[in-house]
């Protein structure tokens, strides 16, 4: 028997096997999951107020709303702490008396 020594399909990788090794897949199928992310991720960037069209303008309006509502929650704490004060301070403070060793 007499084998030939001509090379098989396998062993010569074609334009599309190495363009799928980049790309992690069909280009088709790659092309459509990036589409598909892509917009995922523009709705997630829209709910937060990004602008694709003013990017710059719309990240510092977000770290400035950020920012805010960081001092906003501060208020807000402080103003239930000063409520819940009113009336836990009091009977803290009555309580510590009321239970006092007697001498």
């Amino acid at each position: 028997m007499q084998t030939e020594n001509r090379p098989t399909i396998e062993s010569q990788p074609a334009a599309t096997d190495n363009l799928s090794r980049f790309l992690g897949g069909s280009p088709l199928g790659v092309l459509l999951r990036l589409i598909a992310m892509s917009i995922l991720v523009g709705v997630v960037l829209a709910a937060i107020g990004l602008d694709p069209w003013n990017i710059i303008h719309s990240i510092r309006k977000l770290f400035q709303a950020v920012w805010d509502l960081g001092f906003d929650t501060i208020n807000w704490l402080w103003r239930y702490f000063l409520l819940g004060a009113v009336i836990v301070i009091p009977v803290w403070l009555i309580m510590r008396i009321a239970n006092t060793p007697r001498r």
